[in-house]
């Protein structure tokens, strides 16, 4: 009797092949053999989560440049009134190619950038580092200023940039950065993933990147809706003059959006990319309503740019553009570098920790992830690899998210976004002509799958609830992640209030007055868990895991103490 081997699709077959390669022992893929392969992860599908990712990142590389050049950069201007420096020939040139730079420096930075920190990081790393948005408008309308108006020179700004970067490879060597992210109670670590979820809605109903859907209000309305054409908002309010709700590239959006979740309804996983595509496509022919080029001077120059195809920029002014005169900025420069030192962590390390507990690699025992002290090497070195392309700081991306969203759990999606962005340095027109409607549901979606984890924060007891509230409703409302978890602080200070208020009268009554649901009050120790220091590991383990610094599964041999359990058992413990 002949026995028939099963047939399986080329995909199938292709994905085996890769999963048995060196590559997929590398990358840890599912049927690699490896002892600890990442269970449903196959190459092709890490290949489209990591376009998925790109497609929801290539607005930044319109958006940054853009940002960035109203700086003027390198650009030298004599005017007292920075206003008139566009009226000089000569400077507006050196502006306009200043903002050319600007696109392409980006595609070498988040190529290179993506690449050096998966492949130091032991290539398990989904995430993709790019200037984050709210530090380039304070680095470009705060610190340098347009047209170079503001507190310290283009150059010395990225000198603290450069310093910034150095002092956070310090901070990860040391368990320093690690130390004060473990500090932070489990609670409103989740709020602040929880926050970062609603802000990526946010982003995705805004005009600037994605669809319109609502806009800044006036006095007492700070936010109200819109998906008027844009051309009916009123520049004084920013608010609707007419025609509320009638925007064709909001319906757009919205119908693709529908198709999105149809899709991920049947899990079909390049859902986004396909949204993401058709949108682009719809958007780009000239003379209709949802064209991303219509008849006017900027869709002109926007079209003439399209229709480039390909275009390079090379990097004259704006590379190693660092200035080290820094004696007469002293105090505005050290202000400077404090001030992205803390932002920065801040934002980093907040959007760091949503996004691999989003990817479910947060253990539960000391709230670590694996590979943190390479990962946060990792993202330090690259804001200051920004610093030398001229950028403003770089940092982990939260539209990456949207590739985790798609299925990426591995390192080949990351590095996959990084090419993708290496070949946007030569397609610059097509990827930067990807409209803010097309991404804009994406955005939407991913904070949408985000927000489930509000679900785990500890609603029961009010010392809990309140700083954990005050989080989740800052970091949207205040339209930035860094800004946003400024509230941290407020939230922890609430946190700490409470909790020392109510723990004194337990003690004083002598356990007769108790608050509603102490028992679920989370425990908090400042003692952070303790292992054995990094670099006694790393010599210790071989292979992959030799690289393995932050991981919380292996080479530990000291029994660690729990950061975050309910009171109530940790009470039963000790009683």
């Amino acid at each position: 009797m002949e026995i028939r081997r099963p047939q399986y699709s080329p995909v199938i077959r292709f994905n085996r092949l890769a999963a048995s390669s060196f590559i997929g022992r590398l990358f840890r893929l599912e049927g690699s053999s490896h002892p600890e392969e990442i269970a449903g992860t196959t190459f092709l599908n890490e290949l489209r989560a990591g376009a998925t990712a790109f497609a929801a990142m290539t607005y930044i590389i319109a958006v940054n440049a853009s940002i960035l050049s109203q700086t003027g950069g390198p650009c030298i201007c004599d005017e007292k009134n920075r206003n008139d420096c566009d009226k000089i020939p000569s400077y507006a040139t050196c502006k306009e190619g200043t903002r050319g730079q600007e696109g392409s420096r980006h595609g070498h930075i988040g190529h290179g950038c993506t690449l050096q920190l998966h492949v130091w990081a032991c290539h398990q790393f989904t995430h993709s580092p790019c200037p984050s948005m709210g530090l380039n408008a304070y680095f470009a309308f705060h610190v340098v200023g347009y047209n170079g108006s503001g507190k310290v020179p283009y150059g010395v700004g990225l000198t603290a940039v450069f310093l910034e970067g150095l002092i956070f490879i310090f901070f990860a060597l040391t368990g320093l950065r690690q130390w004060l992210v473990k500090l932070i109670p489990s609670t409103i670590k989740i709020a602040t993933g929880a926050g970062i979820s609603l802000f990526l809605a946010e982003i995705g109903l805004s005009y600037g990147s994605g669809i319109g859907a609502i806009t800044g209000g006036w006095n007492a309305t700070p936010l109200t809706i819109a998906g008027c054409p844009i051309e009916m908002i009123i520049p004084q309010t920013q608010m609707c003059d007419s025609g509320i709700m009638t925007s064709p590239k909001m319906w757009t959006a919205i119908f693709v959006g529908g198709i999105f979740v149809y899709l991920m309804a049947f899990r079909v996983k390049f859902a986004f990319l396909v949204g993401i595509l058709l949108v682009s496509v719809v958007s780009w022919p000239r003379g209709t309503s949802v064209t991303y080029f219509p008849n006017t001077t900027e869709g002109d120059s926007r079209f003439d740019f399209f229709r480039q195809v390909t275009s390079f920029h090379p990097m004259k002014h704006t590379f190693n553009a660092l200035d080290w005169e820094i004696t007469e900025h002293g105090t505005q420069f050290v202000l400077t570098l404090f001030t992205f030192l803390y932002m920065d962590i801040i934002d980093a390390t907040a959007t760091l920790y949503s996004m691999v507990r989003f990817c479910g690699v947060v253990d539960d025992i000391d709230r670590d992830f694996p590979r943190s002290t390479l990962t946060y090497c990792c993202d330090a070195l690259s804001i200051s690899i920004s610093a030398l392309f001229g950028c403003s700081p770089v940092t982990a991306f939260i539209e990456s998210g949207a590739g985790i969203a798609a299925g990426g759990r591995t390192g080949i999606t990351a590095m996959a976004t990084g090419v993708l962005f290496l070949i946007a340095v030569m397609f610059g027109p097509i990827f930067s002509s990807v409209p803010p409607w097309a991404t804009g549901p994406t955005l939407i979606l991913v904070g949408c799958l985000m927000a489930r984890q509000m679900t785990e924060i500890n609603w029961r007891y009010i010392g809990d609830t309140l700083p954990s509230f005050v989080v989740i409703t800052f970091v949207p409302f205040s339209s930035n992640v860094a800004y946003g978890i400024i509230a941290l602080s407020s939230g922890m200070f609430l946190y700490a209030t409470i909790n020392i208020l109510v723990t004194l009268t337990v003690r004083i009554s002598g356990g007769t007055l108790e608050p509603e649901n102490y028992d679920f009050k989370e425990y908090w120790t400042w003692k952070a868990p303790r292992s054995k220091p990094w670099y006694i590991r790393m010599f210790r383990n071989s292979d992959c895991e030799m690289m393995r610094v932050g991981s919380s599964d292996e080479g530990k041999e000291e029994p660690r103490a729990t950061v975050s359990v309910p009171l109530k058992t940790f009470s039963r413990v000790t009683r």
